[in-house]
């Protein structure tokens, strides 16, 4: 079992402190890619890779782009959170976890790893992914 659980990427905590993400410019594109159970993701992922990126009908290499929430507060935790992700029509299968990168920054790199618990898989029909609720304990991304 390659995947370990949900992670805020250490490199892209250390991103935040230079400028390379920003949430809220067009020239940031943030993208979600699907993964096999082989593939190898922690804390210390630094960077979108193909190795392992699961293939299969009307699935594109490199996932699918997300659509950023303006990032906010609450209490002290900073957040913020993209819209549901639907992959269409698609049939994959053995889809274990994703990673989500910045691919208009130079190197595609990482923000997060999630990991699915289990395979998962879709034939000929929607692949979705439901991200948390917005807030100071949930959203996908927020520092504390």
């Amino acid at each position: 079992m390659a995947f370990s659980g949900n992670f805020l990427c250490t490199s892209f905590k250390k991103e935040l402190m230079t400028a390379t993400h920003n949430f809220t410019a067009a020239s940031d594109q943030f993208k979600l890619a699907l993964y096999t159970n082989s593939a190898s993701f922690n804390a210390a992922t630094t960077a979108y890779t193909s190795s392992n990126e699961v293939t299969g009908t009307n699935y594109t290499a490199k996932g699918n782009f997300l659509t950023s929430v303006t990032p906010t507060t609450s209490g002290t935790t900073a957040l913020t959170d993209f819209a549901d992700e639907v992959f269409s029509n698609v049939t994959i299968s053995s889809v274990r976890g994703a990673l989500i990168y910045n691919e208009a920054a130079t190197s595609d790199p990482s923000v997060c790893v999630l990991d699915f618990g289990a395979d998962k898989g879709a034939s000929a029909g929607d692949f979705t992914i439901v991200f948390p609720t917005a807030d100071a304990s949930n959203a996908i991304i927020r520092i504390a």
